[in-house]
């Protein structure tokens, strides 16, 4: 006969976001009677792994393979350095280097506003969870998303869960999250097809783009992939003040 165990949970930092208020107000008391990994317990009481950076069990810093035992007393953190403890684990690897995403359906004009930033992003309306899963970890892209169970699939290593609903704030939420204005290239790619975009001569594209167009602009940049053209018309206007409020921010 199975031994029924208690163990206690607090979540720390932006992972709050995944509990209801009175949650967030008090340690989350587990039962159970079998034997299973933290990260089990963890994701279901709600927080997707790749959110979390550290697990602080009765003082000890701890990794997804810890079995849970009675009475345990559990600290999860989403920033690696909000505690000091000894012997730290980072359980989500920093990323490397410049960040590459992949969007799910909900997040189209985030993709577009990530494009104009000069990431490469991956956006499609179609994307079932598992190829969004598989590309990120083969790819070691970023998933972006409003579907936690995404998040939650074993093999994604790097991703985050988008709160806000506004595209705008959307795109300040994830340089918030992952620094973009350091890595910022804006206007370097196409922002329908995530392709490279280079300068070309006015004279080789003066027949594709309308005849006011040419007659006002003479710089001219086009998409290497799906040859899309693009000038600085008012357009262009209103994508700087969207960068200069993220640049700023």
């Amino acid at each position: 006969m199975s031994t029924q165990k208690i163990a206690h949970f607090t979540f720390h930092g932006r992972i709050q976001f995944f509990l209801s208020r009175h949650q967030q107000d008090q340690p989350i008391e587990q039962t159970f009677d079998w034997r299973g990994t933290i990260k089990d317990m963890v994701e279901a009481i709600a927080p997707p792994h790749p959110e979390i950076d550290l697990i602080v069990v009765n003082g000890q810093s701890v990794d997804w393979d810890y079995i849970m035992q009675d009475g345990d007393e559990v600290h999860v953190y989403s920033d690696f350095d909000a505690v000091d403890v000894p012997n730290k684990i980072r359980l989500t690897p920093a990323y490397p280097g410049k960040p590459k995403f992949i969007l799910d359906t909900h997040l189209g004009r985030l993709a577009s506003y990530l494009r104009m930033m000069g990431f490469d992003t991956l956006y499609r309306n179609d994307y079932p969870d598992d190829v969004l899963a598989e590309v990120s970890a083969n790819e070691e892209r970023i998933v972006l998303t409003r579907d936690v169970g995404v998040l939650k699939r074993g093999i994604v290593v790097y991703g985050y869960f988008v709160r806000n609903t506004d595209p705008r704030k959307r795109l300040l939420e994830i340089n918030e999250r992952y620094n973009l204005v350091k890595y910022a290239e804006p206007f370097g790619r196409c922002m329908s097809c995530n392709g490279n975009l280079r300068e070309v001569a006015k004279a080789t594209i003066i027949d594709d783009v309308p005849e006011s167009v040419a007659e006002t602009y003479d710089t001219f940049h086009q998409c290497l992939s799906c040859e899309k053209i693009y000038w600085k018309g008012s357009h262009y206007t209103k994508m700087e003040r969207i960068i200069d409020e993220v640049m700023s921010s």
